[in-house]
């Protein structure tokens, strides 16, 4: 295996985020043995449902889970490498467990903290718990919907993130990915990608890191700048994860997020090459 000489991250609230708006960069970098890809999943992308199943046979994180891990290992083996098995723990960061899947030369981590809503007000399922409550103070904790760790605070949660990212990422030059904080640039977002981007900022402060910010749901509204054959990754990516999500018996639209987001990636760089 190739030896590692830089890092990146792509931070997601849902599983399904970096697919549809981070991609084909993260394919390109997955394919690259030299960089070490590590996929940061916040919420648990419940909608509302906690650890329920929603009257199916598995919870609908699980199916989410799936699905990422489904289309990260895709990426990894696409080039007719034969299937690895995944190195799966719990690290404690923070004093606080966070599952983690290795598998090659990629990372995926997953916080499972409550979906919030678009809104960020959260769901009466699990208590009206979101991001953005914690961050503005209006709850005091926030708990992984599979009661994996509580994060008493915006600080500690921060801090957890920090850990993650410094961890992972060691002494090696380091891109991150994450949501458009920039309501003129990508107004109408999803609370928890705003709120997501926000957390690793804060948490990465002070580090010597390249800056990517990616256009969400605005990108639909933008013109398709994405050659054929980037689409065809980006589009290959999403449907791969698609199957993973129904593999667990939960539905996932193909043809809306296709149509909207499949020939789109806008993004802005900042900081050093």
């Amino acid at each position: 295996m190739a030896t590692t000489t830089r890092v990146s991250f792509y931070v997601s609230a849902h599983q399904d985020d970096w697919q549809l708006f981070m991609n084909p960069q993260a394919f390109r970098d997955v394919r690259d043995e030299a960089c070490r890809c590590v996929f940061i999943h916040v919420t648990a992308g419940d909608a509302g449902l906690g650890s329920g199943t929603g009257g199916r046979e598995h919870p609908l994180y699980l199916a989410r889970d799936n699905g990422t891990e489904t289309a990260i290992h895709f990426m990894a083996d696409a080039d007719n490498r034969v299937p690895a098995d995944p190195v799966i723990g719990t690290p404690r960061l923070n004093g606080h467990s966070v599952r983690r899947v290795g598998y090659r030369n990629t990372v995926a981590c997953f916080l499972h903290l409550p979906d919030g809503n678009p809104e960020g007000t959260g769901y009466a399922a699990t208590g009206f718990q979101s991001l953005r409550r914690l961050a503005a103070g209006d709850v005091a904790a926030i708990a992984a919907i599979d009661g994996s760790a509580t994060y008493r605070g915006w600080d500690d949660l921060r801090a957890t993130v920090r850990e993650l990212i410094v961890g992972e990422a060691g002494p090696l030059p380091c891109d991150m990915h994450i949501p458009e904080q920039d309501a003129t640039i990508n107004p109408g977002d999803h609370a928890d990608h705003m709120i997501s981007a926000r957390l690793v900022r804060e948490a990465a402060a002070g580090l010597p890191i390249r800056w990517w910010h990616h256009l969400g749901y605005a990108a639909a509204e933008r013109p398709e700048n994405l050659d054929r054959d980037r689409r065809d990754l980006k589009c290959a990516v999403y449907a791969v994860t698609v199957a993973g999500v129904l593999a667990l018996g939960h539905p996932m639209s193909w043809h809306h997020y296709n149509g909207l987001y499949c020939g789109r990636d806008y993004s802005r760089s900042e900081g050093p090459a």
